[in-house]
């Protein structure tokens, strides 16, 4: 019986990937998701960014199996034609497929409540020491307890925007605001903006926010051509002050990373005053106005300036030690320029993160991002599970020759540190205008 189907080849399907007239196909059936990327819970972003490709293995690995009964509302009618499963997403479906059998994506476990609890006692310390101790030292460690608390709120924060973390959505809405907004200051909507769009395009340079750090940091010599973001919408530019910048970076990553939550503050008020259509604005900008009104009075109920500083300044640097964590799962990895490609799906989210290895009593000082490898193919898996998983996704990618990056936690910030330095140092060889090759050569000459 001939094949009644109507068939469009790739190079019409790349033709539909702008706002406005936006495809893709997921399982060689070709959907217009042009009207539903404006209302997307993940943001039009992920949508825009795998427009005009297969998106299966992107689709798989973000919803949950009844979303698939949803998509034939978005059918075009056409198929993709001559459309193939390379092995590695075969596996990777599969093992999806089997994780989901096993019921591992709803099994949340007791993390999120065990976090409230110490949530809840760190603040309690911390308040009470500021309120009722006239020592400066306690004044100092409960500085120090605000930041560690802090830590803990942003696992909260990320894990109930990749999945549910309580009983239902309306109360884990609330346990987003509460650890994100009200506790931390950070918008959960700029999170969830940022965050779904790093995972998208993981590690390129042009389409991961997540590496784009200009003027304080570059990972690669490929952002000296100023490069545009097709996230921000901007260039970024390399002029003399980002290239001085860069050529000592290596030396000011980590006094910058004591204080990165200012740039998270600005950011969340940059976005929700933009006129960028951010859902619950309304919501947001209030638990940023609770977090505005509890921090700064609790400080103000120091002693004097000195003390107020040392607080402040405690707990911007403890903190600090999770947006070190942040960058070295991406830092050394990978990176490649232009958007993401969803017939690569597994190898791109393997190649471009790196795992931290640590023995399981460690699991709470990091969050899950250990798993780094795992969260990214499995970003809807619980964290109390990527233990359990890691051997069968390490398995899969020595059955397919690929890359599963591993280190310890010293080794992944000296990888970190020379990534760093690399462009550093070409970045200084452009400051001295003197032949790159050269120069190049000779500062990196070993034996």
């Amino acid at each position: 019986m001939a094949d009644s189907r109507r068939y469009i080849s790739k190079t019409e399907l790349e033709s539909h990937k702008k706002p406005g007239d936006l495809w893709i196909s997921i399982q060689g059936k070709i959907y217009d998701v042009t009207e539903w990327s404006v209302d997307h819970p993940g943001g039009a972003v992920p949508l825009l960014n795998l427009g005009g490709q297969d998106a299966t293995d992107a689709f798989v690995a973000y919803h949950p199996g009844i979303a698939w009964q949803y998509l034939d509302k978005f059918f075009t009618g056409y198929y993709l034609e001559d459309y193939s499963v390379s092995e590695v997403s075969k596996d990777y479906r599969r093992l999806a497929a089997e994780f989901s059998k096993m019921g591992l994506f709803e099994k949340k476990g007791h993390v999120t409540c065990i976090l409230i609890c110490i949530i809840a006692l760190l603040f309690s310390i911390s308040v009470y020491g500021v309120l009722f101790s006239d020592s400066s030292w306690v004044h100092l460690i409960c500085g120090g307890l605000m930041g560690f608390l802090w830590i803990q709120s942003g696992w909260i924060g990320h894990d109930s925007g990749h999945y549910v973390v309580m009983t239902n959505r309306k109360i884990n809405r609330f346990a987003q605001l509460l650890s994100g907004n009200c506790l931390a200051g950070i918008s959960m909507g700029w999170w969830k903006w940022t965050h779904n769009a790093h995972h998208i395009a993981c590690n390129s340079l042009d389409f991961d926010p997540d590496l784009q750090h200009m003027p304080f940091f570059t990972v690669s010599s490929k952002f000296f051509n100023s490069i545009t973001s097709a996230f921000y919408g901007r260039k970024m530019n390399f002029d003399s002050f980002t290239r001085f910048l860069v050529s000592y970076q290596h030396w000011t990553f980590y006094p910058v990373m004591c204080f990165a939550r200012i740039n998270l503050f600005a950011q969340s008020f940059l976005l929700l005053f933009s006129k960028r259509k951010v859902p619950n604005k309304g919501q947001e900008i209030l638990g940023l106005l609770v977090f505005w009104t509890w921090y700064p009075l609790l400080v103000s109920c120091l002693p004097n300036l000195h003390e107020r500083v040392m607080f402040v300044v405690a707990s911007f640097a403890v903190t600090g030690i999770q947006h070190v964590q942040f960058c070295l799962n991406h830092f050394s990895s990978s990176v490649y320029i232009g958007p993401p490609s969803g017939n690569n799906w597994f190898e791109m989210q393997t190649d471009g993160t790196l795992n931290i290895s640590c023995s399981s009593w460690m699991d709470w000082f990091y969050g899950g991002l250990q798993f780094q490898v795992e969260h990214h193919l499995f970003p809807r898996l619980p964290r109390c599970h990527l233990r359990k998983i890691s051997p069968l996704v390490k398995e899969l990618c020595k059955k397919h020759n690929l890359a599963y990056n591993c280190g310890s936690f010293w080794k992944a910030n000296v990888m970190t540190i020379e990534t760093l330095r690399s462009a550093a140092l070409q970045a200084r060889v452009l400051s001295n205008a003197v032949p790159k090759n050269l120069v190049w050569e000779a500062v990196n000459t070993h034996g």
